[in-house]
């Protein structure tokens, strides 16, 4: 019997890029068939089981899914069956980005459609794999209204700050709609809504913005949330409840220069302006006291082990200071494509690598060694036994490390 249980199986958690927007070419994108994940599945969750990672975000790919509100959820089933042969548990993530061709977000229909698609999305996998069962009901809501919204990255389209934030009104009114459909098929069912963690400083040039990139960081970054928590817009029918597990996402280019058209600059890492994750967890969890996990992070190319690094040594110092985080999800597992050039990033634990027509999966030898040594830091498995979940994760040893090892928060990453 753990002493302090996790939610999890396995404190490690990773996941596969599953985008489904239609892009700025009008043309619909589908990064798990870019990845070959769909093809690559038994081998993918394989790779998994052998790292001591027994959880994965997995994307439900809505538009390719719901035709005029007519389910066809066999695509899923490879994933499906690699997970019953693997035992790993996923959190199925329903919208990534992409929602069906005849539907207008800012309608009340969307709403309706989406509480559809999620409750019989809900049926079909909690009939065919065993429980405990996780749901992320829209991934990334604010940044989707900033891409979607501001950006006019992917569709809707739309270029004004007044869109991107009726969008978001929107995204959220639907993810308490889909969060309450699947209640009704699975009451004990778990939420983790992801979204990025985010600092905004004005250029040192520019002491007149310091107002905007302040409400940015401190406002705007949590108003997804907060509705979801029903802390905001009450009216949505937002609770603790319903927010649930907070995924909070972490990458280098989250800390940023206010910039007044277009996406902001990221700042380079020797800036003095940086904050430490830790200090950035703590605004999340002072705000809503609700589990946690870093719901996404990955460094990138030669620079993968000493970004683990850096994020372990902060997710560390919040554990110390009381933050109660339940995993940390190395995302993705295998590489994806930049959205803009198709390049790919080498993110992943596996680069992907052409061959004959296929997609080589290359682990990163580094990344995984970076990995390995965290798992006997913290007591934890290297390699999955036959059942995975016939116990709980024992957070008192991750807690017992924290305490141990005494690291402190440190804005200097690499």
């Amino acid at each position: 019997m753990a002493k302090r249980p996790g939610i999890f199986p396995t404190f490690f958690i990773s996941g596969f890029e599953c985008s489904t927007f239609l892009w700025k070419d009008k043309k619909r994108r589908n990064l798990i068939q870019e990845t070959q994940h769909d093809r690559f599945a038994e081998k993918d969750y394989e790779l998994l089981r052998k790292l001591g990672i027994a959880v994965s975000r997995e994307g439900i790919p809505w538009p390719m899914i719901d035709t005029a509100g007519e389910y066809d959820f066999s695509s899923i089933d490879p994933m499906i069956e690699s997970m019953q042969k693997q035992k790993i548990l996923s959190i199925w993530d329903l919208c990534h980005y992409g929602y069906p061709d005849d539907l207008d977000p800012f309608t009340d229909a969307f709403t309706q459609r989406f509480a559809d698609y999620c409750r019989a999305a809900a049926a079909y996998v909690t009939t065919r794999l065993p429980g405990p069962y996780f749901f992320t009901p829209i991934n990334e809501i604010t940044f989707f209204s900033f891409c979607a919204g501001e950006w006019g990255w992917v569709a809707p389209y739309k270029k004004t700050k007044e869109e991107r934030f009726k969008l978001r009104l929107a995204l959220c009114k639907a993810a308490i709609a889909g969060v309450k459909a699947i209640r009704e098929v699975v009451p004990e069912a778990r939420m983790v809504h992801i979204d990025p963690l985010v600092q905004v400083v004005a250029p040192k040039d520019r002491p007149d913005l310091a107002e905007a990139a302040h409400h940015e960081t401190y406002v705007d970054t949590f108003l997804a949330w907060d509705i979801i928590a029903g802390k905001e817009h009450p009216e949505f029918g937002g609770s603790p409840e319903i927010l649930d597990i907070v995924g909070a996402n972490n990458y280098s280019f989250g800390q940023m220069e206010y910039r007044e058209q277009g996406p902001h600059a990221a700042l380079p890492p020797d800036d003095g302006r940086i904050k430490p994750l830790c200090d950035l967890m703590h605004l999340v969890w002072d705000r809503y006291q609700r589990p946690m996990i870093i719901g996404e992070t990955s460094g990138m190319k030669d620079g993968r082990e000493d970004w683990l690094r850096d994020v372990m040594d902060e997710s560390l110092a919040a554990v110390e200071a009381g933050i109660d985080l339940h995993g940390v999800c190395l995302f993705p597992a295998v590489d994806m494509p930049d959205w803009h050039t198709g390049e790919w990033l080498h993110n992943g634990l596996c680069d992907l690598e052409p061959e004959n027509g296929l997609l080589k999966r290359v682990e990163c030898e580094p990344y995984i060694a970076e990995l390995r040594r965290w798992q006997k830091e913290l007591n934890r498995v290297t390699s999955l036994d036959e059942d995975p979940f016939n116990d709980p994760v024992e957070l008192q040893d991750v807690v017992d490390a924290a305490h141990r090892l005494k690291k402190q928060p440190d804005k200097n990453w690499h």
